[in-house]
């Protein structure tokens, strides 16, 4: 834990603290969440957009962006396995956004680790260029690690 948790947010346009962010990050993932993760694990990354919306929508505060940013990253890998090079890169820009101010770790997610890979996932892309996107090495596309017991999900 820091001692010195700033009052006001960290970057421009940000909603809320380190501290709130850091108080909120204490819970347990909701429950669609943790079925997000398991497909997002799966490569089945429509269908954990799907589910982590629904995690999404009945959270506030903190959480309700940690949840964004990492659907948005699961967007950002549907969009590479179908070739829309556009949307894949809109969507990592967006993620980075909302992950910026979150803790390496956050309500048991390695969230280093995800943008990490998202991270890596990016720069390839790009590298290759929209005319390239199905060059992709999908298994590049790397799972949520978890703190603790993956298998607790």
């Amino acid at each position: 834990m820091s001692v010195d948790m700033p009052n006001e947010p960290i970057y421009p346009g940000q909603r809320f603290t380190a501290k709130e962010i850091e108080d909120a990050g204490e819970g347990e993932l909701h429950p669609q969440a943790r079925i997000g993760i398991q497909l997002f694990n799966r490569g089945e990354y429509f269908e954990a957009h799907e589910a982590l919306e629904l995690a999404w929508r009945d959270e506030s505060g903190p959480v309700r962006e940690f949840y964004r940013g990492i659907l948005q990253i699961g967007v950002a890998y549907y969009h590479i396995l179908n070739g829309n090079y556009r949307g894949a890169v809109k969507m990592f820009s967006r993620a980075k956004k909302w992950l910026a101010a979150y803790p390496p770790v956050y309500r048991g997610v390695n969230l280093a680790q995800l943008k990490k890979d998202a991270l890596h996932a990016e720069e390839l892309l790009i590298e290759l260029g929209a005319e390239n996107i199905r060059q992709f090495n999908q298994h590049l596309l790397k799972p949520i690690l978890l703190e603790g017991n993956p298998y607790k999900l």
